[in-house]
């Protein structure tokens, strides 16, 4: 269902909204503009209801600010305010309409339901264009799934704008390639991309290296350093695991983020610092301020975008297609050819991958390594792969709530078919008979499943390129 946020001071206006529109979309509200930066950076609206005149900042401010982070939400304004002049300076930033209360119901509701239905058109003719476009890579990110297509245009809508951006997902997903995708992708991809990895650095040494220090400012100190705020100005930083930063580094980090400016240890001189923030975090940021150990303020003023990255187990579809590509990888460095054998592609397909795409790359490297024909065999891949019985562990996903009901029949359902399949060398019409199903059925189901006869041309990366290591 549509999601719409009304942001309007009047709790009449707000709960009108919400029964006019229950039956069309599912309706947050919101009395302000900070409160609604707040439901925006918790759940992106299809469509916004604004008003213009309220306490604090105004509608206008809101709408200013999400255009010029690059936001396609589709405003309505809505104003007791009858003129010209204040209509044409909203749809000047990018509202869509302009409605004066007191408003029509029934008028309001249509228009309501043609601006989801376009942008709703819209979103499919972007899913079709990357369909038709069969588009398995973004920079050096790879993936033919569904959740990885929502990635990819998460990716493209933010390059262009300069909101902070908080990249969440497990520990080997590949949050620093989706940065450095939105660095290359946007305006400043000709200036520095600087990563820091906030848990690598020893807490008595943080503040040093994000903002600089100046000689002899502590024991050890004896030059001028610059910051990773300084060496990324222009460009992009990337704080990496920012949940693992301490308290006290916390406050500091949110001044530099509000003022624009840096100190460096042992100077009282502000250092101005234009760098776009990408921070990222494998960590539930909400459950830690829930527990004080991570500010509000803070989560707010670098959760101005979100964006998952899905763990690999959630896009098994994707596996053959990294496995294959970092395999290329190999392929090149050893300068043999190399390939895997179908039971090894069936075992890595069933595996549910709790390291991510890292391990997965580790799995191939080491599968590479210990081959001698050039067929990476089943027995060469790593013991965890191969001990992994598919009906355990898909019981243990169940158990451990990362896979419903439904992922885990389809899963089986697979591992059913391929099971017969190799144990019939993949003759079509010996698996039907074994499996008590028509040939015509299997080959629906194969096609479902993207099941390939092992003789068929394995599908490359596109343009053979390959990754570096996640």
């Amino acid at each position: 269902m549509s999601h719409v946020l009304v942001v309007d001071d009047e709790i009449g206006v707000q709960e009108s909204l919400r029964m006019l529109l229950k039956q069309e979309c599912d309706v947050a509200t919101a009395g302000n503009v900070d409160a609604a930066r707040r439901a925006i950076a918790t759940q992106t609206p299809d469509l916004i209801l604004l008003d213009l005149v309220m306490p604090g900042r105004n509608g206008l401010e809101l709408l200013t600010e999400l255009r010029e982070r690059g936001s396609t939400i589709p405003v309505v304004i809505l104003s007791a305010t009858n003129t010209l002049a204040t209509a044409v300076e909203a749809m000047k930033q990018g509202a869509v309409d302009f409605i004066t209360k007191p408003f029509e119901l029934e008028a309001l509701r249509m228009k309501v339901r043609q601006l989801l239905a376009h942008r709703a058109l819209e979103d499919e003719v972007v899913r079709l264009r990357d369909e038709v476009r069969g588009r398995q890579q973004l920079g050096s990110l790879f993936g033919r799934s569904g959740a990885m297509q929502e990635v990819f245009r998460a990716i493209e809508r933010i390059a262009r704008s300069s909101a902070s951006v908080l990249v969440t997902g497990e520990s080997g997903t590949g949050k620093e390639l989706v940065a450095r995708a939105i660095h290359d992708l946007g305006p400043r991809a000709e200036q520095p991309f600087i990563p820091v990895n906030c848990g690598a650095i020893p807490r008595e040494l943080i503040e040093s290296e994000l903002f600089g220090h100046e000689r002899g400012s502590f024991t050890g100190a004896t030059e001028r350093r610059v910051g990773r705020f300084e060496a990324a100005a222009g460009g992009t930083l990337m704080l990496d695991e920012i949940g693992e930063l301490d308290p006290s580094i916390q406050v500091k980090l949110l001044r530099a983020l509000q003022e624009k400016t840096v100190e460096r240890v042992g100077s009282t001189q502000p250092i101005e610092v234009d760098v776009r923030i990408i921070a990222a975090t494998n960590r539930d940021l909400e459950h830690e301020i829930s527990q004080g150990r991570f500010r509000t303020d803070l989560f707010y003023r670098i959760n101005v975008v979100p964006i998952h990255v899905p763990p690999l187990r959630e896009r098994r579809e994707d596996v053959r297609l990294l496995a294959e590509t970092f395999l290329q990888r190999r392929t090149e460095e050893y300068g043999r050819e190399l390939r895997f054998s179908q039971p090894a592609v069936s075992a890595l397909e069933r595996y549910p991958w709790p390291g991510n795409v890292r391990e997965l790359e580790n799995a191939v490297e080491h599968g590479a390594t210990l081959c001698e024909s050039g067929v990476i065999e089943f027995e060469n891949l790593p013991e965890p792969v191969r001990s992994t019985g598919t009906t355990e562990a898909l019981r243990d996903e169940w158990r451990s709530g990362r896979a419903g009901f439904e992922e885990i029949v389809s899963r089986f359902e697979r591992e059913l078919l391929l099971e017969a399949l190799e144990r019939c060398s993949w003759n079509q019409t010996r698996a039907a008979t074994a499996l008590g199903i028509t040939r015509r059925l299997l080959k629906l189901k194969m096609d479902r499943f993207e099941l390939e006869t092992p003789d068929r041309p394995r599908r490359s990366p596109p343009g053979g390129a390959r990754p570096p290591g996640i």
